[in-house]
């Protein structure tokens, strides 16, 4: 059995893991705000100058994903993800789009994300998972499912929403929806990037990205969504703690119910998915 230490030391070098990929670099576009611990964007103002990229280059097979939590009325266009190959660093100023002006400087692979348009047939590829199956894959890389998945805020009809998101009846950019991107290395030498929204692989966006270079995330909070937070992601299989969620969720009407349970309050919130 796994003592209360022992998993307080496992959740916290996961925690410690994931401060250091999971947040957003320092460098940023001039309408973004980030929180003190650079796992949240804000544009505060106008429609553009909201690029952000990942803190760190992702590893091959490693997904940054983010979770859109505030929109904004009144203007065309949604949220822009990809992969870059330029050092944040380096740009001075940061530009003003992601498309075209990022994209412009070369060596970037940005797309909007708009469901229909990202999903991207593959003549012979082989079937998918089904949307139930606990982990996706994308090519050789296999992730589990649940944290890539949109969850509502807990309430009285969460139990309906959150069966919207997992099987993408929503909008691919509604509200608590989750936008994730990696690339998955190729026998060449070279990379396919991947697209994947609410834990559905929309297949390879881009081919032969140079694997030689470190790859940045892009996420361009523009137009309409307002703001994003980075979710940490875990490598290969399910943590202990996500099996207990599993489990609870799945004898419970909705997510409410869990308020009632007699557990510690970290644990009801992580259950909730919050």
């Amino acid at each position: 059995l796994v003592t209360g230490t022992q998993l307080k030391i496992a959740l916290a070098a996961m925690a410690a893991r994931c401060r250091l990929t999971a947040r957003f670099h320092h460098v940023h576009g001039a309408n973004v705000r980030l929180d003190a611990s650079r796992t949240r964007a804000t544009r505060v103002e106008s429609f553009a100058h909201g690029l952000c990229f990942s803190q760190e280059p992702l590893a091959p097979g490693q997904i940054f994903l983010v979770e859109i939590e505030e929109k904004e009325r009144g203007w065309c266009g949604h949220l822009r993800v990809g992969l870059t190959a330029l050092d944040p660093q380096h740009l001075q100023p940061v530009p003003e789009y992601s498309l075209p002006d990022l994209v412009n400087l070369g060596d970037t692979w940005v797309f909007a994300i708009t469901r229909s348009h990202n999903r991207v047939a593959v003549e012979g590829e082989a079937a998918r998972a089904p949307p139930g199956d606990p982990f996706l894959l994308a090519e050789r890389v296999r992730i589990p499912r649940d944290t890539l998945v949109g969850r509502s805020r807990p309430g009285r009809y969460s139990h309906i929403l959150d069966e919207l998101y997992r099987t993408n009846v929503l909008p691919a950019t509604a509200r608590r929806s989750r936008i994730g991107v990696l690339y998955a290395p190729q026998p060449d030498g070279t990379a396919d990037m991947h697209i994947v929204i609410n834990g559905e692989d929309m297949g390879p966006s881009a081919r032969h990205l140079p694997t030689t270079r470190p790859l940045y995330a892009v996420v361009d909070v523009f137009a309409s969504t307002k703001s994003v937070r980075v979710i940490p992601v875990e490598d290969g299989f399910p943590s202990l703690q996500t099996l207990c969620r599993v489990v609870i969720q799945k004898h419970i009407v909705h997510r409410v119910a869990i308020d009632g349970l007699d557990l510690p309050t970290p644990l009801k919130s992580f259950c909730k998915h919050e």
